[in-house]
């Protein structure tokens, strides 16, 4: 139990400076495209399927705690996408949560068969894409 809750925090912390970095590096103000929260829910829609398709199920479960809900949880928040959208005229509101909904669908997709195609080149076991 602690172990677990140990790889969460370390996880987490990673994840929370990554999303901080890049909110520094893409900052916008309030009703100004919020681009720095539709990429890090991107990316980390991303990196989320591509290690379930290639490593997930033989990852030990400190990493899967500390990758899933811990790096990649902190590095990415839908309450983020709200409060970013509700700062939007109506047009950008609307477009906004349909650009992340599908940008996202379609990383996750990328990510998932990019991994179980590199997790199945690896071992020759698992996934095919």
């Amino acid at each position: 139990m602690v172990r677990s809750a140990i790889a969460v925090f370390v996880g987490g912390a990673i994840g929370a400076a990554g999303r901080y970095a890049i909110d520094l590096a893409l900052p916008h103000g309030s009703g100004e495209f919020p681009l720095s929260t539709l990429l890090v829910n991107v990316l980390g829609s991303f990196a989320l399927a591509l290690l379930v398709g290639a490593r997930w199920e033989r990852m030990p479960q400190p990493a899967r705690l500390a990758l899933g809900p811990g790096l990649l949880g902190s590095f990415t928040t839908f309450s983020a996408v709200a409060a970013s959208a509700i700062e939007l005229s109506p047009p950008l509101f609307l477009g906004y949560l349909v650009v992340t909904l599908l940008a996202g669908l379609v990383a996750a997709f990328i990510g998932l068969r990019s991994g179980a195609a590199l997790g199945h080149a690896a071992t020759g076991k698992g996934r095919k894409p």
